[in-house]
């Protein structure tokens, strides 16, 4: 048999065939992305690095990267677990929303207690809120067979409008002595300690890096994580082997939906300190991206959650420096979408013809 060495070293290691794909999907965003700067009249290189600039030019900087990262780890860490059992949980900005809902509740109706305490309580309360939340598509597809992308889209508005009336003119989260349609403030006992003086970035990015490892840990050293893996990749035989598909159906929803609960009320309690509608700037949307380019792996996602962290922080400054609108980034981000979505295939076109060209039998 015939070896290859570069089969066995960048296409027969899954791992690191899984690496290179990432790492061309954002190759290729950058580079179509810069096509369409010429087109519409800007220098794409001055620009890069106004984005560049705008996540590593200052501490204060950095520290915004950081912000952004910290939501999108927990919600594509809530993608990830849910893709690896075979769902397709697009449900994570309204689970991010009760979270929010629920954590900025907590936060204000109590009387200034324990900071631990508190801040313990209202993490609960939107770990909760978001599993309810995910709980929800994960029994009505177990019990009913509807389809979790239906039953979540549907969730999401819900979700939206219940956040929209508690804050409303009318509502019974609005503060009476605010003309602003939010709830009031959080007790400062209730608020997630900052890291640096200056800086918005605040502890629940260590929690989010901690939860990385703790789902690493699910996934991939317990029987649980075993069992959703192989519900994700053969239900049938999942079945066949014993494995109760319905229960981890619901409970993998569930935990899905806890982690973007988790995002909504790091948010709230570290960065706003109120809940308004539309707190989240569509965190849990990008979660499919930071999941998918991070190989839907814990440790990956940390890597690209905090890719697409720098993408938000310095897409205001670009915007600011060059008057290249920052929703460029969602262009990044849907092509590096796309990118990975074709790479499955093609993968398995590339790896199929080098195994053809490297096992070949010689004469």
């Amino acid at each position: 048999m015939k070896k290859n060495p570069l089969f066995d070293i960048f296409i027969g290691n899954d791992s690191v065939f899984s690496f290179v794909k990432a790492i061309l999907a954002v190759f290729f965003a950058l580079i179509i992305v810069y096509f369409i700067l010429l087109l519409t009249g800007y220098s794409p290189f001055p620009v890069y690095g106004a984005l560049l600039k705008g996540a590593f030019g200052s501490r204060r900087c950095f520290g915004e990267c950081l912000v952004s990262t910290t939501p999108l780890l927990f919600s594509g860490l809530g993608f990830a677990i849910a893709y690896r059992c075979g769902l397709f949980n697009i449900g994570l900005e309204g689970q991010i929303t009760v979270g929010g809902i629920a954590a900025a509740f907590i936060g204000y109706i109590f009387p200034e207690m324990n900071p631990v305490i508190h801040v313990s309580a209202c993490i609960a309360a939107g770990f909760l809120a978001g599993a309810l939340w995910g709980f929800i598509p994960g029994y009505l597809k177990a019990r009913f067979g509807i389809h979790e992308v239906i039953s979540v889209i549907m969730l999401n508005h819900i979700a939206f409008k219940i956040a929209a009336y508690l804050v409303s003119m009318q509502g019974p989260m609005k503060d009476r002595l605010d003309d602003m349609p939010a709830s009031p403030f959080i007790r400062d006992s209730a608020k997630i300690v900052r890291l640096v003086n200056g800086s918005r970035v605040h502890w629940g990015i260590i929690l989010a890096v901690i939860t990385a490892f703790i789902i690493w840990v699910l996934l991939f050293r317990t029987r649980l994580g075993f069992r959703i893996r192989a519900v994700g990749k053969n239900k049938y035989a999942a079945e066949t082997a014993g494995i109760n598909v319905k229960r981890h159906i619901i409970l993998t929803l569930s935990i899905s939906g806890a982690l973007g609960g988790l995002a909504g009320a790091v948010e709230i309690l570290g960065v706003h300190y109120r809940l308004f509608a539309a707190f989240s700037p569509g965190y849990g949307f990008d979660a499919i991206a930071v999941a998918l380019l991070g190989m839907v792996h814990p440790i990956g996602i940390i890597a690209s959650a905090f890719l697409f962290g720098i993408l938000r922080s310095g897409s205001v400054f670009m915007q600011a420096m060059y008057g290249v609108n920052k929703d460029m980034v969602s262009v990044i981000t849907a092509i590096i979408v796309l990118f990975m979505g074709m790479s499955a295939p093609i993968g398995i076109m590339i790896k199929d013809r080098f195994k053809r060209k490297s096992h070949g039998t010689s004469v």
